[in-house]
Formats: structure tokens, sequence, C-alpha cells
């Protein structure tokens, strides 16, 4: 299913989507998965790029000058793995990451990170409409809760499992960490 030059893309995995005040989340265990991932990635010699959302907005933990931009640990870029800055949901509006997996004759990317429903699968639908074989890990994503316009209230769980719904066989293929581990070549 994936060969070796197939990138994994970790979108957003920063220490502000800790913040208490983004409500509950779903998958307790994204970064673990994220981790062990990237661990069969480094060993592979497989190709990692990093994405790290800063953000514009006012309040955003995300802001470059606050400590929540800042990479997660489990998944913390190391030398030589490009990093990309983006300001806007997708990876590839405002960054080279199109050029730069062209360039490297990257055709496959498999996605992780956060969240479900906004980044990564802005950065998914785009990479699908560019023509890039994408796969998205179910259980190496996340998302919160969301308030819709109406005032309902939707669950993260929901909204983790609908985003997946909508992208896969459309955007993307949907697998989870453990069929993805077992299916490298």
């Amino acid at each position: 299913m994936i060969d070796g030059s197939a990138v994994l893309l970790i979108i957003d995995v920063q220490k502000g989507m800790d913040e208490p005040r983004l409500g509950h989340r779903n998958n307790p265990d994204a970064e673990q998965n994220m981790s062990r991932l990237l661990a069969a990635w480094r060993d592979s010699g497989r190709p990692v790029f990093h994405i790290q959302h800063l953000s514009l907005r006012q309040g955003s933990p995300l802001r470059a000058e606050l400590p929540g931009h800042e990479f997660k640990d489990e998944v913390a870029p190391q030398s030589g793995e490009p990093v990309f800055h983006k300001h806007v949901n997708s990876g590839f509006i405002g960054t080279d990451l199109e050029p730069q997996l062209r360039a490297r004759g990257h055709d496959t990317l498999v996605i992780v990170g956060l969240t479900t429903p906004h980044c990564v699968s802005t950065t998914a639908r785009m990479a699908g409409n560019l023509g890039f074989k994408t796969f998205v890990v179910s259980d190496a994503t996340a998302a919160f809760d969301i308030t819709g316009p109406d005032g309902e209230h939707h669950s993260a769980e929901v909204v983790h499992s609908m985003a997946l719904a909508e992208l896969h066989n459309e955007f993307a293929t949907v697998v989870d960490t453990q069929s993805l581990l077992s299916s490298f070549t």
C-alpha cells in the first residue's frame, strides 16, 4: 500500500493544542500513534515533513510569539526534516510544500495531525485535488467539540468521524496506524 517514498506529513501537532479552552477532544492516543508512525518512518529512512501553524488571529494559542506554537515533544522535527510554516488551514497555501514534494519526486502523502476537520482535512482535500495519493490516519488525528451556527453541539467523536467520512474515497484513503505499519513494503 505505502512505498518507501511516501511522505509522513505531520500537521500542527503543537503545544497550544492542549489549551483547556479548546474543549473536549477525542482520540487521546493520537499523539502516541503519531509517534509510532514517526519512529517507523525514521527507522526506515522514509521522508518526514512537518507543518507548523503560526496563527495570525488574536487570542490563538498558536501565535508565533506564544509558547503554544512549539511542536509537541513526541513529534518534534529532527535535523534535515523540512518544516513548513502556514497561517491558514491548508499546508499548501502560502508555503512551498507542493514544489518541495514535486522536486523530490514524492507523490504519496500519509497525513497525521490536528485537527481532523480543519487543517488535516483542508490539507488532505488539496493534496487529493493536486493529484497526490493521499492517506489520512484515523487514529493519529483528532478533533474538538464544535458548536454549529444553529447552536447545536457536536461531539468531538462525531466531528472526527464525519470529517474522515467526507475525506474517504473522495480526497484520501482513511487508514489506521496498525494497518499502515503492517503494510510497509
